[in-house]
């Protein structure tokens, strides 16, 4: 493994010196920026020169103590974020200290290191998303091997087809496994005929295998224990294929979990007293602001709607409908009707595409999503949040909960206006649909905490500006 661990060393000191260089550039334009709109004076050459240098070592030393420079480091960017945020904001206590209370005569402008470090927080989380989506100095991509080329293996072969799918990881092939489907399993991807026995170990070292992924159908009997625990002692990562697919593709393979990975697994933490109080009044004060602003829309909206009719005056601007919540309570949902009100005459239907229940302006107010703006009074309500799974009609719950592994697990947490599956699904209609949809959901449920939050709301507000919802 010798050639491997050279390559990993060269992309670790490549990654330390880029943001060594990237650090001190912003510390300085931090600098730079405060001066020139007049917020400090101008400092001392060399007290800056010191104070930026002081920086730059301090970040680091702290990013590497989080395991930022770790050269097997599987993480997704949302952790890679987390990561980076606590770095940083150790930084500013350990570089406050050091300036105050030993080296008080290179103390700059107390304005300078809070925004040098904000300036930096921002830069890397960029350079970072960057360097990992693009593979740039190969951070990213490492070299993995897919123990398995039956039925669950294939999962990686019609889940991740693509490219842009693979940017994180550079696939060698499959190795089958006794026990698998060949039949049904792995088709057009690269076989690899290979005895996984005490020799195994060679072939991991001639082929730089930085990772083996477990995807055999059958594990008792079949599973090479001892060579696996082999690559474990010799530094290769061993993952098991869930872990795998959660981590690439940010959701939970459903239909292939089993009941110890979820009992063994990190996440889906209990929600206590505290954290619901303080969930409840931030999603309270957000749709409180949001409701300010948006008010003027939703007059708007509603008198469209109106027009829309013909003046109608049985017909309702407004459509309330029981859905499912927490726990499976049942509550009336509140959005703008877009549909004709005839529109469930024969019963609950399934809403698709190109539905022509839907009125014109129907269609304008869901691409948009103004048609879910009344639901912030079911936040407000404590009903809802602002992130969660999209609620379900009891109808359809009775049939998906039949039908869907799992299903009700997705109630574990209160529905939200926008979520997980929404921006990463594109809109369907169907039990099959459900289970794709029920496989961000539960990465969400197992995830959920503010930062992801942070992250579906602000991609949620680049579907809303720019038209793409259903």
């Amino acid at each position: 493994m010798a050639s491997s661990n050279k390559r990993q060393n060269k992309r670790s000191t490549a990654l330390v010196l880029t943001e060594a260089v990237l650090v001190s550039y912003v510390s300085y334009i931090a600098s730079f920026v405060l001066v020139s709109l007049q917020l400090t004076p101008k400092p001392n050459s060399e007290a800056l020169a010191i104070n930026i240098f002081l920086l730059m070592i301090v970040i680091l030393v702290c990013s590497l103590s989080v395991g930022l420079y770790e050269t097997k480091l599987r993480e997704t960017f949302r952790g890679i974020i987390r990561r980076i945020f606590v770095s940083l904001v150790l930084s500013y206590f350990v570089v406050e200290i050091i300036t105050s209370a030993m080296f008080s005569q290179l103390n700059l402008h107390a304005y300078f290191l809070p925004t040098a470090i904000c300036f930096n927080i921002v830069t890397l989380v960029f350079f970072r998303y960057f360097t990992n989506r693009l593979g740039l100095m190969g951070l990213s991509s490492s070299r993995i091997l897919i123990l398995g080329a039956g039925v669950r293996a294939s999962i990686i072969e019609t889940r991740m087809r693509r490219d842009v799918d693979r940017l994180g990881f550079e696939l060698v092939g499959f190795v089958p496994i006794p026990g698998d489907d060949r039949q049904n399993g792995v088709q057009r991807e690269k076989i690899i005929h290979v005895k996984v026995d005490e020799s195994f170990r060679q072939f991991l070292s001639d082929n730089d295998i930085e990772e083996v992924i477990v995807a055999c159908d059958q594990r008792r009997g079949t599973l090479p224990v001892s060579v696996l625990f082999d690559c474990r002692l010799r530094g290769i990562e061993v993952t098991d294929l869930l872990d795998f697919m959660e981590r690439e593709r940010g959701q939970i393979v459903v239909d292939l979990m089993y009941p110890s990975w979820v009992i063994y697994s990190n996440g889906f933490h209990s929600q206590n007293y505290l954290r619901e109080s303080v969930d409840y009044l931030l999603n309270i004060t957000l749709a409180t602001f949001v409701m300010f602003f948006a008010w003027p829309f939703m007059l708007i909206t509603a008198i469209i709607i109106y027009i829309d009719d013909g003046f109608r005056t049985g017909a309702s601007v407004f459509y309330k409908q029981e859905r499912v919540g927490k726990d499976g309570k049942l509550f009336k949902i509140l959005k703008f009707r877009s549909m004709r009100p005839d529109a469930e005459k024969d019963g609950a239907k399934w809403a698709t595409k190109n539905d022509n229940r839907v009125t014109t302006i129907g269609n304008f107010i869901r691409k948009y999503r103004i048609d879910e703006l009344p639901q912030l009074l079911n936040v407000i309500k404590g009903e809802m949040s602002f992130i969660g799974p999209r609620p379900e009609r009891p109808e359809f719950v009775q049939q998906l909960v039949k039908e869907v592994p799992y299903f009700n697990q997705r109630h574990n947490v209160k529905p939200g206006l926008a979520g997980w599956a929404q921006l990463n699904y594109p809109y369907g209609a169907s039990v099959k649909d459900s289970l794709e949809k029920l496989k961000f959901d539960l990465y969400y449920v197992k995830h959920q905490s503010l930062l992801l939050d942070i992250l579906i709301l602000i991609r949620t507000v680049e579907v809303v500006l720019f038209g793409k919802g259903r």
